[in-house]
């Protein structure tokens, strides 16, 4: 019996994160899993990450260059190369994550060579062009793999049927509630950071935000500075503006109380996140993964509005940022709520790709209008 061919499309190490458990499940089953790597995965300067893909030594690695100058180009560059992929590998199924143009690709790449697509984390709302996307991407998705029950309906809203929507839960509470996440010690050594108390730091660009971004990141740096805090400073993702923050980040250099890397393995980053004193900057790990483990998160600006009603959403400030940073270090543990699964995502994936009737949803979708 042939097994089905499931093809997961991975651009950034943090949507590796998030699908990494149900790649793994994959092994020794009925399925068979290729991973199509592009993006930031492929880029030097953002650590070369697809590096962390090889050594979790999955079967059926691809990796794509997909850069150029804008994002309307990667997209384009994207297309073409996964349309080629999949013509020689012909999947079963795509599974394609979040709020990325990586995404928007493979949904549509799928759509129009009539294969099945799955989108992972559908149904969420942010302040930036990354809802646009993900929207987008929900719509061109057959079957959507959502992280709660607010997002499901959010999908209903936006006309998905109700039986193409499967709650799984957020999967990267898969590996953040694993026992097996290496240990501060480990953390620490492996990446050569001797302090003792620390918060982290990720800061990315808001494409439309780019004429005000060089003010943004300035106040962000002179902030961080003027703490008198240890951080440890991660590079923001490849978006249009990057480069404008790396630029500031220069001021880290010579100064002993920032540890600066392009990027940290996902489990390891669980680890240091999980130990340090507050997350600041505006990643979406400030609205997950922090909150699961109770760090106080502080983000600035809009990047991730709305998503959160529980965390510290701040303007960019410096004597706000910095009282704010003060509060955050008196709070003994965040009391968030967190409604992300319970770490069984990658089980309910399996079980989902086991039912037949998944196999049966319809090629061609239709708008469901709510009565």
């Amino acid at each position: 019996m042939n097994k089905k061919k499931i093809v997961f499309l991975s651009g950034t190490r943090a949507d590796f994160g998030k699908i990494k458990s149900l790649i793994k499940i994959l092994e020794n089953s009925e399925f068979e899993s290729y991973i199509f790597v592009t993006g930031m995965h492929m880029l030097s300067k953002y650590g070369y990450t697809i590096n962390e893909i090889y050594k979790s030594k999955f079967k059926n690695i691809f990796p794509f260059i997909n850069c150029g100058d804008g994002m309307d180009i990667i997209l384009s560059n994207t297309i073409n190369g996964f349309s080629k992929y999949i013509k020689e590998i012909k999947p079963d199924m795509i599974v394609v994550h979040g709020d990325r143009v990586e995404a928007v690709a493979g949904a549509m790449v799928g759509a129009l060579n009539n294969i099945l697509v799955a989108h992972i984390e559908g149904g969420e709302i942010s302040g930036t062009i990354d809802e646009l996307i993900r929207h987008s991407v929900s719509k061109i998705s057959h079957i959507h793999l959502v992280s709660n029950e607010e997002a499901k309906n959010r999908l209903i809203q936006m006309g998905e049927k109700n039986s193409s929507i499967f709650n799984i839960g957020s999967p990267d509470i898969d590996l953040m509630s694993s026992p097996n996440l290496p240990s501060i010690k480990l953390a620490k050594e492996y990446y050569g950071i001797s302090f003792e108390k620390y918060a982290i730091a990720l800061f990315h660009p808001v494409t439309t935000e780019l004429k005000i971004l060089p003010k943004q990141v300035k106040i962000f740096c002179n902030s961080l500075i003027k703490s008198d805090l240890n951080y440890i400073v991660i590079y923001p993702n490849n978006d249009v503006g990057s480069d404008i923050i790396l630029n500031e980040y220069d001021r880290f250099k010579n100064n002993a109380k920032f540890k600066i890397f392009p990027s940290i393995r996902f489990e390891y980053f669980l680890t240091l996140l999980k130990n340090s004193q507050f997350i600041i900057g505006n990643s979406s790990a400030g609205i997950r993964e922090a909150p699961y483990y109770k760090i106080p998160t502080i983000n600035l600006g809009t990047r991730q509005n709305n998503r959160s009603k529980d965390i510290k959403n701040i303007d960019f400030k410096e004597e706000e940022i910095i009282k704010t940073i003060n509060i955050a270090l008196q709070e003994d543990s965040a009391e968030y709520c967190v409604d992300f699964g319970n770490g069984n995502s990658a089980i309910k994936f399996l079980e989902i790709l086991r039912n037949s009737k998944v196999w049966n949803t319809p090629l061609q979708k239709i708008f469901v209008d709510i009565v």
